[in-house]
């Protein structure tokens, strides 16, 4: 019977020699190499992190805190290197997502079987 975990650290390496993690990490470099760009990032992620905190925590966003995300946002947009390293970050969260959702699907067909059978009756 194979073990999960070794399959998990096999799958990790593979993703490591994959060439969506290959282009984030040589993007990550270049954007931590930039102190501009660096600090730009960063003070993006600090100002995505707040709202979603004040989101998860029910407190009302204002709109003065929506317009400087927003234009935060178009900032690093602007900056070629951080844009790309965004579209690399997509990529690799699509890599990710596809694979939880076939790692999934064992429970997805047990689990969804039974709330069928549950909902319908024997099928």
């Amino acid at each position: 019977m194979a073990n999960p975990y070794d399959q998990a650290h096999e799958l990790a390496r593979v993703l490591k020699e994959s060439e969506e993690f290959s282009k984030l990490k040589e993007l990550h470099e270049v954007v931590n190499s930039d102190d501009v760009a660096k600090r730009m990032l960063d003070n993006f992620r600090q100002v995505q992190m707040e709202l979603q905190q004040k989101q998860m925590q029910g407190a009302q966003i204002s709109e003065e805190e929506i317009q400087n995300a927003q234009k935060q946002f178009e900032l690093v947009q602007q900056h070629e290197t951080i844009s790309k390293l965004m579209e690399a970050e997509q990529r690799m969260s699509q890599v990710i997502g596809d694979i939880n959702k076939i790692i999934t699907e064992p429970l997805e067909e047990l689990y969804g079987a039974q709330g069928q059978q549950a909902e319908g009756g024997e099928q």
